[in-house]
């Protein structure tokens, strides 16, 4: 038994302190056809890291497989529907799109389909803060309406009031007056929770070659408070929205294929421990393995998608049923406010329109590779296998062959993701557990598309609040399990440097 095997065996034995099945914690969201013999010798070739860097790869330039899609590098690069749909199912990603883009109101209204917004919400429509499907960024002033970031916000489990059976089933502890998360806008006779406030510090950092890249340190306070103080013990996280892309196949990928990677004592010494986040589904009333969100606190889509109808629009769904969203018991008069449950189900999102959304969120495709073949790119490719980025970016996974899923089943893709949760350094810390994850532990984000931000998202701002304002920014922040791998390409030339750079850019 090697020692990746050991320390995945004792993953099992001892995560979250319960003994979890050998085969991981289920995937009741697919519908599975099970892999042969032939099949899974197939994917083990081709999932095989390379050690050749004098051309790309065989499918390198499909990192959706099937899905991908190819020719556009416009900024509606990552609106489009998985290049393998038939045109039937097109329509009902059209319909989603057509959800997701759709501007919610205040209920009582004339429209019944679109109202029950808030009373507490950060937008009016999905793709307000998703724009273009697209990353989103801090504010750059006050000035900047663009809503694509917000706080969470909770408490640590010991400080709640809330038994200890109820909190097993809770990413973490709710503030007692805010919730989990601070709205900043409201509908009419209702005070929005606050504002976000953010300050930033220069940090400069040393290269290798002499020259020297600031960095900015934010600081996150909320003001103008509307319904008193915070707790003493409130732990805030920026997040501004990731991009949309791919996340049907990232959905697709075997639990065991993902548990495989994880050796969270660090069993064979390499330095890296990536960690599963196990999460609790209400949607199949089990714990599975968190896939989504920047710490992997959802399991699904789905969930991913209700969470948000309900903590960014206010909206009510089969999974968060509130009308109300997220006002709190101490938030009487919003939980008083009028909402826009329908008398069918009770709800202001219905099933059908919830799947619909989910849909959408699932096929969206992750664009073409491009310049596979250029010398630059090929050298930074050798650079970031050398450099150790492969270690939690990894390059290639092959998804379920699925029964219902034609788009996602038994493709190769290429997300650079592990899908797991790694210590990434007191810098970059917010220390806000969620689920399994500690205040120093993120998702190794999948960087599919990456190159296209600037073309869809106008912008060059990285990581998990955006702080980073390009891609080498991005790498100086990393710290933890991250730090050798990222002194090294801060002691590179700068030629390789910028090779490593563009190879980013190519993805």
């Amino acid at each position: 038994m090697t020692m990746r095997h050991v320390g995945l065996l004792s993953f099992f034995l001892t995560a979250a302190g319960s003994p979890v099945f050998a085969d991981g914690w289920g995937e009741p969201h697919l519908d599975i056809v099970p892999r042969t013999q032939v099949e899974a010798e197939r994917i083990s070739n081709a999932t095989a890291s390379t050690d050749t860097f004098e051309t790309a790869e065989k499918f390198e330039t499909h990192p959706a497989g099937k899905a991908t899609k190819f020719g556009i590098k416009t900024k509606d690069a990552f609106s489009f529907a998985s290049a393998n749909m038939t045109f039937e199912r097109e329509l009902d990603f059209k319909v989603g799109n057509g959800f997701f883009r759709k501007l919610w109101v205040t209920a009582p209204a004339s429209t019944v389909s679109s109202d029950g917004l808030g009373p507490l919400f950060n937008a009016r429509a999905c793709q307000r803060c998703h724009i273009k499907d697209g990353r989103g960024h801090p504010p750059e002033d006050h000035s900047d309406t663009g809503v694509s970031m917000f706080l969470r916000v909770s408490i640590p489990k010991s400080f709640s009031d809330l038994d200890d059976e109820t909190l097993k089933y809770l990413a973490n502890a709710p503030e007692p007056t805010y919730g989990t998360q601070l709205q900043d806008k409201s509908i009419a006779g209702i005070p929005a929770e606050g504002r976000m406030e953010i300050s930033y510090e220069t940090v400069s950092v040393t290269m290798g070659d002499g020259s020297t890249v600031d960095l900015r340190k934010p600081t996150y306070t909320f003001t103008d408070v509307a319904y008193g103080d915070l707790h003493p013990q409130t732990q805030l996280s920026p997040r501004v929205t990731p991009q949309m892309i791919g996340l049907g196949l990232l959905e697709a990928i075997p639990e065991a294929d993902i548990l495989a990677l994880a050796d969270p004592d660090d069993a064979d010494g390499d330095g890296i421990s990536g960690k599963a986040n196990r999460v609790w589904s209400g949607e199949f009333d089990q714990w599975m393995l968190g896939r989504f969100g920047l710490k992997a606190g959802a399991p699904t889509i789905k969930a991913q998608s209700a969470g948000a109808f309900s903590g960014d629009l206010g909206l009510s769904t089969s999974l968060h049923p509130a009308g109300w969203g997220e006002c709190t018991g101490a938030q009487s008069d919003c939980r008083l406010a009028p909402d826009g449950s329908s008398p069918t189900d009770q709800l202001e999102v219905s099933d059908e329109v919830l799947d619909l959304v989910t849909f959408y969120s699932r096929n969206l495709a992750v664009p073409a590779r491009r310049d596979l073949d250029d010398p630059q790119v090929l050298r930074g490719k050798e650079l970031f296998y050398q450099t150790g980025c492969v270690s939690c970016h990894q390059p290639k996974f092959v998804t379920h062959r699925l029964e219902n899923q034609p788009e996602q089943s038994f493709q190769l893709i290429w997300p650079y993701s592990d899908m797991l949760l790694h210590d990434m350094g007191e810098g970059l810390a917010d220390n806000r557990p969620e689920w399994e994850a500690t205040g120093r532990e993120w998702r190794t984000a999948p960087l599919w598309g990456i190159g296209l931000t600037q073309t869809v998202s106008g912008h060059t701002n990285f990581l998990h609040d955006g702080r980073a304002r390009s891609l080498l920014e991005a790498i100086l922040w990393h710290g933890g399990e991250a730090e050798p791998a990222r002194e090294t390409v801060r002691q590179m030339s700068a030629e390789d440097r910028d090779a490593l750079i563009t190879y980013l850019e190519s993805l």
